[in-house]
């Protein structure tokens, strides 16, 4: 193997992570590694004087995208591939090569052909996009002021938002009307005789809408055949186990929007 082609090699893995994030599926993604293999194979070969940079190989890959006139494909059910196909192509493409390759802010720009300030200008704007298609709108349904307050520090401590707290069933279906949050997190046992599990059920019937489950009676979900209905953190609870359970939430599409994804 010549020095080139094991330089070549040597960048595979990159190509492919890339040429999939472009594509937006593995088949085209890789599809599109392929032709460049045969490019440099049928091409320039051995030639000393072929540019197999990363930064060039990136920009191959980008031509040879556009040159077949397909666009990336619908986003997946992944709400990180919602956010990103949100974008205009040339940021999405910024984006993918500085965060995702770990390509300095100068060397993506060469390789999209715009300025470097243009790049930076870009590039925060992306970024913000992504950050606010990703900020969750989360629900607070607890009783207990003090926890209501914690939780609610964590969620903001995240980045998050807290749309309000309810304290009873009337309550939470009210600001959940009102706010339409991407998550709540739910008490079991609430104020004036109300559950929570019947909050999440109506909540569900109206709407899907994630519930992570934060009581001191862990068991009650399960008493009812019930564990579909969201995660359990049982109580005396630490703020990693709700920043975790809060992570995974967000990160997960949501069923309706996985259906849809597989249709497309």
């Amino acid at each position: 193997m010549d020095h080139n082609t094991r330089h070549l090699m040597e960048h595979l893995p990159y190509l492919r992570r890339y040429a999939r994030a472009l594509t937006g599926t593995s088949t085209q993604g890789d599809a599109l590694v392929t032709r460049t293999l045969e490019w440099y194979l049928d091409g320039p070969g051995g030639s000393t004087a072929v540019d197999l940079s990363r930064g060039s190989l990136y920009r191959y890959l980008n031509q040879l995208q556009d040159s077949s006139g397909a666009r990336a494909g619908a986003p997946g059910s992944h709400p990180v591939e919602a956010a990103l196909h949100s974008l205009d192509e040339m940021d999405r493409r910024l984006y993918l090569l500085v965060n995702l390759e770990d390509l300095p802010v100068a060397d993506a720009a060469i390789v999209l052909g715009i300025a470097p300030e243009d790049a930076v200008e870009r590039l925060n704007f992306a970024r913000e996009r992504v950050r606010t298609r990703l900020t969750a709108t989360i629900l607070i349904v607890e009783d207990d002021a003090i926890i209501a307050f914690d939780l609610a520090e964590t969620v903001r401590g995240m980045g998050h938002t807290v749309c309000g707290n309810a304290a009873t069933m009337d309550e939470a279906l009210t600001l959940a009307s009102r706010h339409a949050p991407t998550l709540a997190l739910m008490d079991i046992r609430l104020a004036e005789g109300d559950n929570g599990i019947e909050v999440a059920r109506e909540l569900r019937r109206q709407r899907f809408l994630p519930v992570i489950f934060v009581t001191a009676f862990p068991n009650e979900l399960a008493k009812q055949g019930l564990e579909h209905l969201g995660p359990v953190i049982p109580k005396p609870f630490t703020r990693e186990q709700i920043e975790q359970a809060i992570t995974r939430a967000v990160f997960t599409p949501h069923p309706e929007e996985a259906s849809l994804a597989m249709k497309h």
